[in-house]
């Protein structure tokens, strides 16, 4: 396909938009690093909730759907779907307590939570871990996809791709720091969600769908299922029993992180007060399992009548690159059948998706590399102005290590996997270490180290033959990775008494495990009410798991069935802002 005059004015105009407030906004970007990484911490809580949902909204994630849709039919997407209870905690358990520390990157928790040079080691490993190896992977995956799509809508081959999306992004990221990343996210993820619903309905308009009655009508209805088959234990507890049960608090994966981190911990730290934090992350785990899975959804189905199999994709679209060609490539060669004009708002609506994407991991790894490795232990002392520039080209020499990156992976769910096992066995910690002082920067040393090694050891495994489950590989690494770092704790020797102490005073944490410190704190300001928080955390991700399934309900016609999802989900949404103002007034 090739876009015609009025597509291409569309996407113009589309980046010229979005362009503006990088642009506008440069100069107090170029202030001091506290505004070009962290907004100054002045974002309102619409603003932080709008631009955390555009960041995971990006070119491979539809990809990542119509994959796993394909393969394993809707409830495959539990994959993802199960992260939700990891975000509403982080909401009611963590936001505040996050926000309270005002610090640039979460990174600094290290050295306020724990002491000696351990914790100054965890700091500067982490910034290079997660600044740089696993954020190149993260953008690589999303150059991965976006190559995909230009390849099917464009011709493009990846080199000319990766030029083009490099050279833009850099643009965007370099010049305005974190407040025109999230001006331009939030008007980034209005036109992407135009695209994803006019691909939607364009996809059920074609002949051998029939609409919403010919898909459901044709489609095995297996496929269609929200909830997999407990008749076949060997899928369900891979696909829903194990995510629910225990990955969506023993895995670490960017954007869903358990007790917040990375980007997600960027953006509470960047609100204005507590209440922005929550809120804002609140709106963020709303829109992005509510609002945004039924457009891909129906268009990964909708694929499977077009494109049943990967050769009618490969003989669809003989000008792609067979080696890039796959399930996921079903969904670019859905948006083939736009016309003129919707084209164009599709790409440009693609394109805003992936540059809010790629202009968020290029800042937030820029600040760990900047802030927590190179101001903190090569030149500390240093004015603001050079630490900026610094962070200016840093943020280039990032999108070209993705860029490189891109070229050795096969696609989005690999990725997805890969990341999965590395931060497997590892959540538990990031939950606890809030609310038990004994632990300390040797249980993240231990936690890091036996999860990163186990994985290697299962993927070489794997390479080799070993033909283990999954899952089974999944509960192995977190079983063994938490009794290592259980047991390092108890080994080591505990944070030193005076740190614990100034870290309690600045956050207040709750609960039981801080009782020894509160002891001897002095301080008698009130904890946060964990059974409130508690009861917000598990009404909200009813209400959102009840919105899910009766939009799911109703598209598919089941009108019994989606009022009464939506009937909980309006019972559980009341109890859950219940819960909010009751934790507002504290």
């Amino acid at each position: 396909m090739r876009l015609t005059p009025i597509d291409w004015s569309i996407v113009a105009v589309s980046l010229l938009v979005s362009f503006a407030p990088a642009v506008w906004l440069a100069r107090r970007a170029g202030r001091s690093t506290a505004e070009f990484f962290a907004s100054g911490q002045a974002a309102p809580w619409w603003l932080v909730g709008v631009s955390m949902v555009a960041t995971t909204f990006s070119t491979d994630t539809p990809n990542l759907v119509t994959d796993l849709v394909r393969q394993g039919g809707v409830a495959n997407n539990w994959a993802w779907w199960a992260f939700l209870p990891t975000g509403m905690t982080t909401v009611f358990f963590y936001a505040r307590l996050w926000r309270r520390l005002g610090i640039l990157t979460d990174l600094e928790f290290y050295e306020l939570r724990y002491s000696g040079r351990s914790a100054s080691w965890v700091r500067g490993f982490r910034a290079i871990y997660l600044g740089l190896f696993f954020n190149v992977v993260i953008m690589a995956s999303v150059n991965l996809a976006a190559a995909k799509i230009a390849n099917v809508l464009l011709g493009w081959p990846l080199a000319q791709t990766l030029l083009v999306c490099s050279v833009i992004n850099v643009a965007f990221a370099a010049t305005s720091g974190l407040w025109g990343v999230m001006v331009t996210d939030f008007l980034q993820f209005g036109l992407a969600m135009g695209g994803a619903f006019a691909a939607a309905v364009y996809a059920l308009r074609h002949p051998a769908v029939g609409g919403l009655s010919g898909l459901v009508g044709q489609i095995d209805p297996s496929r269609l299922a929200m909830l997999p088959d407990f008749s076949q234990w060997d899928v369900a507890v891979p696909v829903f029993v194990l995510p629910l049960a225990v990955q969506w608090w023993a895995t670490w994966y960017p954007g869903s992180e358990p007790g917040g981190g990375s980007y997600v911990a960027q953006r509470m730290l960047s609100a204005r007060s507590e209440r922005d934090a929550m809120a804002g992350t609140l709106l963020f785990n709303v829109a992005h399992y509510a609002l945004r899975p039924w457009p891909w959804i129906v268009v990964a189905l909708a694929s499977l009548l077009v494109f049943p199999t990967v050769d009618d994709i490969r003989r669809a679209l003989p000008h792609v690159d067979p080696s890039l060609v796959g399930h996921d490539m079903a969904y670019s060669a859905m948006l083939t059948f736009l016309p003129e004009g919707v084209l164009g708002l599709m790409v440009a609506g693609l394109l805003a998706a992936y540059v809010s994407t790629i202009s968020t991991h290029l800042n937030w790894g820029t600040s760990y590399l900047v802030h927590d490795c190179y101001r903190r232990f090569i030149r500390p002392g240093a004015d603001e102005a050079h630490y900026v520039q610094m962070g200016r080209l840093v943020t280039a020499l990032l999108m070209a290590a993705a860029a490189g990156m891109t070229l050795v992976l096969d696609s989005a769910r690999a990725a997805f996997d890969l990341l999965l096992s590395i931060g497997a066995g590892t959540g538990l910690l990031y939950l606890l270490r809030w609310f038990w002082w004994r632990i300390n920067a040797f249980s993240e040393i231990a936690a890091m180290a036996s999860s990163f090694v186990l994985a290697v050891m299962m993927f070489a495994l794997k390479a080799r033959g070993w033909d283990v489950p999954s899952h089974v590989t999944l509960l192995g690494t977190v079983a063994l990775t938490t009794v290592v770092w259980v047991a390092v704790t108890l080994m080591t020797p505990p944070t030193d008494h005076d740190t614990l102490v100034r870290f309690y005073r600045r956050v207040h944490p709750a609960g039981w495990g801080w009782t020894p410190i509160r002891a001897t704190a002095g301080d008698v300001m009130v904890s946060d009410d964990l059974g409130l928080a508690l009861l917000g955390s598990v009404s909200a991700c009813a209400c959102v798991y009840g919105a899910l399934f009766g939009t799911g309900h109703a598209l598919l016609g089941h009108t019994a069935s989606a009022m009464t999802a939506f009937g909980a989900c309006v019972a559980a949404g009341l109890t859950a802002w219940y819960a909010v103002r009751r934790v507002w007034r504290q």
